[in-house]
């Protein structure tokens, strides 16, 4: 068996429209009549799996799954946010890794933008 990649990232909700409509405006992604969308990575693209302990503080603690997102120029991205006022939890870090920043959706969920 070989994995190809993920099929699906799926949660609940509090507000399913407030939350599709930041997911929309915030990270531009175009949420279909189905409450979903279908992102289809470029070449370049590699979606990470990987395990923290419970206890592990590179994210919340009470906070189970922690979504990533690759951006193709994280200043722009940057540039984006703070032109409709979102906040940036934390400011850009670098390392052998790429960028990243830390931006919280309105439920809470702290989301990481990459860039690669």
């Amino acid at each position: 068996m070989k994995i190809e990649g993920f099929g699906g990232i799926f949660w609940r909700t509090k507000n399913l429209e407030d939350i599709k409509s930041w997911y929309s405006k915030v990270l531009n992604i175009e949420i279909e009549n189905w409450n979903g969308a279908i992102l289809t990575p470029q070449p370049g693209n590699e979606t990470v799996f990987s395990f923290f302990t419970e206890d592990d503080p590179y994210f919340p603690t009470n906070q189970q799954v922690m979504l990533n997102f690759q951006v193709e120029n994280l200043d722009d991205s940057i540039k984006h946010l703070e032109e409709i006022g979102v906040p940036i939890v934390m400011e850009k870090a670098v390392d052998e890794y790429g960028k990243f920043i830390w931006i919280e959706d309105p439920e809470g969920r702290r989301i990481e933008l990459w860039e690669k």
